[in-house]
């Protein structure tokens, strides 16, 4: 591979002087540092243990939906079987979830 000397030395120099010139984004600045707005932490953790909650019987949900299409599909009880199972075990999950 063929290198084009010309082209290379003359974008070193350009960085070179772009470098001098203190256009890089490397400057310091001395102004004051942005601390951004105070934090709700109530609100913060309002969100958090919703998501929490919203994981944990999403969760249970899947796994419930789960276990009643193996009792619907793959046994002989059928679609009420497996709508009876996830009722129940719904029921449970929330229960003992609280």
């Amino acid at each position: 591979m063929d290198c084009d000397r010309p082209r290379v030395n003359r974008l070193v120099r350009q960085a070179w002087r772009m470098e001098q010139r203190g256009s890089g984004m490397s400057e310091h600045h001395t102004g004051p540092v942005e601390v951004g707005a105070e934090m709700n932490y109530a609100e913060h953790e309002k969100t958090y243990n919703g998501f929490l909650a919203m994981t944990k019987y999403g969760t249970m949900l899947l796994c419930v939906l789960m276990l009643a299409m193996v009792a619907g599909f793959f046994t002989s009880a059928g679609f009420l079987g497996g709508l009876i199972v996830f009722v129940a075990l719904s029921a449970a999950g929330f229960v003992l979830l609280r």
